[in-house]
C-alpha cells in the first residue's frame, strides 16, 4: 500500500464500514444482490475482502483501536465462513446463520460509532 493521506485512511475506513452497513441492512440486501439493482452477493464478497484485508494488515495506521481491530477481525472471519459456503442471498437471507451476521454487522458499527 503506498503512502496514504489522513484523508485516504478516513475514506478506506469509511469504504469498509459502508460495506458493513450494507451486511447489517436486509432492505439494502434485497434490494441489491436479489432483485439486481446493484453489485451481487459474489461482488459484494469480492469488494469487502479486497478492502478490508488491507486495513486489517495495517489497522494501526488507520487509527483502529485494539478493540475494534477485533470487532473488525471477528466480522471478518464469521463473514468469510459463511460466505464460503452460502452463493444464493434468496437462500440464507431468511436464516438464523444469517441474522447472526447482519447482527454481528450492527455491533461493529455500534463499536465505531
Amino acid at each position: 500500500m503506498a503512502m496514504l493521506t489522513d484523508d485516504d485512511k478516513k475514506f478506506i475506513l469509511n469504504a469498509v464500514l459502508k460495506q458493513i452497513a450494507h451486511m447489517s441492512d436486509k432492505e439494502y440486501q434485497k434490494r441489491m444482490w436479489i432483485k439486481g439493482a446493484g453489485p451481487d452477493f459474489d461482488e459484494a464478497v469480492c469488494q469487502f475482502f479486497d478492502i478490508i484485508d488491507p486495513v486489517l494488515e495495517k489497522h494501526k495506521n488507520f487509527n483502529i483501536s485494539d478493540v475494534n481491530y477485533k470487532f473488525l477481525v471477528k466480522f471478518r472471519n464469521a463473514f468469510k465462513a459463511f460466505s464460503d459456503d452460502n452463493d444464493y442471498p434468496e437462500e440464507f437471507i431468511e436464516s438464523t446463520e444469517w441474522k447472526k451476521i447482519m447482527e454481528m454487522a450492527k455491533e461493529v458499527l455500534k463499536a465505531f460509532n
